[in-house]
């Protein structure tokens, strides 16, 4: 069986990768990090759909995704880690949180899932349900 693809951004304006745009990698495009947080996503959350790899996606072009980045970049300034580690620590912090039962009832997450994968997975269905028939 072989990984679900990549799939780039769809709004290079905000979200995560406007952030990663913002904050100076020297030695990554912010192509190459959109990809590297993708599949490090994709990894923590057994993502093995392309249903799930859209999730991820819209995940990380959303509100949610600028959050994310705001942690990496936090990881990074704040405790002089790399990029890889500051991702792979964003992802545990954010699975080590829960969804709220206030959140459940605002966005029909279902609640204590892992903060990360609830919102990949919320993506996933509103995306799926955007498409027209």
């Amino acid at each position: 069986m072989t990984a679900p693809a990549i799939l780039p951004s769809r709004n290079e304006d905000y979200g995560f990768f406007r952030a990663m745009t913002v904050f100076p990698l020297r030695d990554r495009r912010s192509a190459e990090v959109w990809a590297l947080a993708s599949c490090m996503i994709a990894e923590a959350i057994c993502a093995a759909s392309e249903d799930e790899m859209i999730g991820i996606r819209y995940f990380l072009d959303s509100r949610m995704g600028r959050h994310f980045a705001d942690d990496v970049v936090g990881n990074m300034t704040g405790g002089n880690i790399g990029l890889e580690p500051a991702i792979k620590s964003a992802i545990r912090r954010w699975q080590d949180w829960h969804i709220s039962r206030q959140t459940e009832r605002e966005e029909g997450i279902p609640a204590g899932l892992p903060y990360l994968t609830g919102w990949v997975q919320h993506f996933a269905v509103a995306a799926a349900m955007a498409e027209p028939d």
